[in-house]
């Protein structure tokens, strides 16, 4: 390990799960990990029944509600159990639930475009990602069609973990921006005992974190960000200064990916230790 991998240490102080792609999720005290990522995380998506692409806010052209939309799962979720029926919150505040027989109405009057819930995959889903006009981005005001992992509802990979000193590098970059990790849509935020200044996990990158005593992640690669940082949420306001001083920082990446080694229960609060 580098001087700057070794003894890395700290501790989890969010957990963050997205039960229905690219709409808002919620917040945990614990959840199972599984090879699939956090039990029951883009476990559900919207297909749009005019293309049969998966429905994202990574275009906000063509859904700019998406952020609208609140989904959490009616009861906790367990490796021994199906995954329950999830409760979406539409804009206006009204609620439904994946077993109401005109769910798929009800959301396609509220986006205004059908669509379909899913629960399953497509073996080679599909999304489309529009790209602001930024001068640090590789395309600029145009959409691009985008490969997702067969047979999944991820963007790129089953975990997606975000430091809150990368938060911090952000933050000092643009001192009036607000850099807070509901932007970035993160599965676990982690809280370094001693942080190091600029962006900790690009170091992390193709070593294995330990959390607790159970689970073992091997970080993958850098998480590219897109659009979606910049969309109004909630308090958030739109800002799209939080992409530009992404890409201006750190080439656009904030956060690391990860797969799973070894499964188990997270809890915040959980110590984490990079291990190899």
């Amino acid at each position: 390990m580098s001087a700057t991998t070794s003894g890395v240490r700290g501790k989890v102080v969010s957990l963050l799960r997205y039960p229905v792609k690219s709409m808002l999720g919620e917040e945990l005290s614990c959840v199972w990990l599984t090879a699939r990522g956090l039990l029951g995380d883009r476990a559900f998506a919207l297909i749009s029944a005019g293309d049969g692409k998966v429905v994202s806010a990574k275009n906000p052209r063509k859904w700019p509600r998406m952020f609208e939309f609140r989904a959490c799962y009616i009861e906790p979720t367990c490796p021994e159990r199906a995954i329950p029926p999830v409760r979406i919150t539409l804009p206006d505040g009204r609620v439904t639930t994946s077993t109401d027989g005109d769910i798929d109405r009800v959301l396609s009057r509220a986006l205004e475009r059908d669509v379909k819930l899913a629960a399953a995959a497509p073996e080679q889903p599909r999304l489309e990602e529009y790209w602001p006009d930024m001068e640090e981005l590789p395309h600029r005001d145009t959409v691009t069609e985008e490969s997702m992992p067969a047979g999944t509802f991820f963007d790129g990979a089953a975990v997606h973990l975000l430091t809150t000193a990368t938060l911090g590098a952000l933050q000092k970059a643009c001192p009036d921006g607000r850099f807070e990790a509901r932007r970035f849509r993160p599965n676990i935020v982690v809280q370094l005992d001693n942080p190091v200044a600029g962006f900790a996990e690009n170091d992390w990158i193709n070593h294995v974190l330990a959390i607790g005593e159970e689970v073992r992640l091997r970080i993958s690669g850098p998480c590219p960000r897109c659009v979606m940082t910049t969309l109004e949420q909630s308090d958030l306001p739109a800002d799209t200064r939080i992409l530009r001083v992404a890409a201006q920082q750190n080439k656009a990446h904030v956060g690391v990916y990860a797969s799973v080694v070894r499964d188990g229960l997270i809890r915040r609060g959980d110590a984490i230790r990079l291990e190899q």
